[in-house]
């Protein structure tokens, strides 16, 4: 049924370019952040959780990656609850917040040969407050821009929180290859592996400023306590939605941010070569995303191109690192990564609204908050850790398919039993 605070098309809130440049600008600041620590990991493992076993090390830093995960289910129930009642923009701002200061810690900090054992906890803490803060910008960012536009520009307008999470990762890798190239082995270990944290930092405070002169251009909705009442009231949504999760987070964590260190570490590939990868990777989620998304806004179903795209990921995946593994050249294997890449992170925009409608306003982006943060820590987040190790357990390259595959047919159950509310909506148009 059509939810009344849901405005008809003539009443949309619409949010004026700089408002919506704030949102997206800001979202690829946060997003930026938490996931340049993954194109520095192994650097990281070495200096922070030394160890004489270096794929120790490795796995060390890559749970400590993890480990940011775990905080986000909490900034997703904190951050979402203050947008949803004091409104999208003091959310934002928060979450932004709260990230400037965990990059700048991990900038600055002490190695472990200079302060011993803090350094490491010192490292976990600063990746929980980055989690905090990733946690609680899904929801209000994306609640901001679909009630700014009609039904039918939903996927759209949405999808360029999608795609600034593909420019941030565009960027990450950009300067990571850069510096992997221009520097030498001995200059990124004493300082080098810093430079993309340290940009982070001075670009963080560029985001808050603009997010602090957002216009309020909504109205907050009936403030209510933090309860268990977004759990019991709409558990299905949730529960389906976490699913749906599966394959977007696993597909991002594995053929963006871990690629690089599986095609230097498992396949011997060229250090720059591979984080080339991430780069491409990041401006074909950028440029396909929106794309994908105005064509899901044509159709009735939010459900029907996410049905085509699981379906031609599932098939593909295991092609994908067979080819990588049977010695394909560098460009034919960043081609490969890079269609695969296409079709495997292109809804951002349709899943993203086809989750929010399932929620009254007032819970909306708490309830995104929470099915996105859940979903990456379950499914998402410690994919790198968990790939490594199976590969190192079993002696099996070709574990990143298998488990791709797997939570690519776990999103396809999701998303077949998620409740649809876009014929409801559509009578609004």
């Amino acid at each position: 049924m059509p939810r009344p605070e849901d405005q008809p098309a003539r009443q949309a809130a619409h949010l004026d370019p700089k408002t919506i440049a704030a949102i997206v600008i800001g979202n690829g600041f946060v997003a930026y952040d938490f996931t340049v620590y993954s194109f520095s990991a192994a650097l990281i493992g070495s200096l922070f959780f030394p160890s004489a076993n270096p794929a120790s090390s490795l796995l060390l830093s890559l749970a400590t990656f993890g480990a940011g995960f775990v905080m986000r289910p909490l900034g997703a129930l904190m951050i979402g609850h203050i947008a949803d009642n004091r409104g999208r923009r003091a959310g934002m701002i928060v979450s932004l917040a709260l990230m400037t200061v965990g990059t700048w810690m991990i900038a600055c900090l002490p190695t472990y040969a200079t302060i011993g054992p803090i350094s490491t906890v010192l490292i976990v803490t600063a990746r929980l407050m980055q989690g905090l803060a990733a946690g609680g910008e899904i929801g209000p960012a994306s609640a901001s821009l679909m009630e700014s536009v009609a039904y039918r520009h939903r996927c759209f307008m949405v999808s360029w929180r999608g795609a600034s999470q593909g420019a941030a990762a565009f960027a990450a890798a950009l300067i990571g290859a850069c510096a992997t190239a221009l520097l030498s082995h001995e200059a990124m270990q004493a300082w080098g592996w810093r430079i993309p944290f340290v940009l982070g930092g001075f670009i963080g405070p560029v985001g808050w400023y603009l997010r602090s002169r957002m216009a309020a251009a909504e109205t907050p909705a009936a403030r209510e306590r933090l309860s268990a009442r977004l759990f019991t009231e709409h558990a299905r949504p949730l529960f389906w939605g976490v699913l749906m999760m599966a394959a977007p987070t696993v597909s991002i964590y594995v053929t963006v941010f871990y690629m690089p260190s599986y095609l230097v570490r498992t396949l011997h590939r060229p250090a720059a070569i591979s984080l080339l990868t991430g780069c491409i990777s990041g401006l074909v989620i950028l440029v396909i995303t929106p794309l994908v998304a105005r064509m899901a806004d044509r159709l009735a179903s939010r459900k029907t191109l996410q049905y085509a795209t699981l379906a031609v990921s599932i098939a593909a995946a295991w092609p994908v690192f067979r080819a990588l593994l049977d010695g394909a050249s560098d460009i034919a294997a960043l081609l490969i990564i890079t269609a695969f890449v296409a079709f495997a992170l292109n809804n951002a925009g349709a899943g993203s609204v086809l989750m929010m409608e399932a929620f009254p306003r007032h819970r909306r982006a708490a309830g995104l908050a929470v099915i996105y943060s859940v979903g990456v820590v379950v499914f998402g987040g410690f994919s790198p850790l968990i790939v490594t190790w199976l590969i190192d357990a079993t002696g099996n390259p070709m574990v990143p398919a298998w488990y791709l595959i797997a939570a690519m047919t776990l999103s396809l159950a999701g998303l077949t039993r998620f409740p649809e509310h876009a014929q409801a909506a559509s009578t609004r148009r």
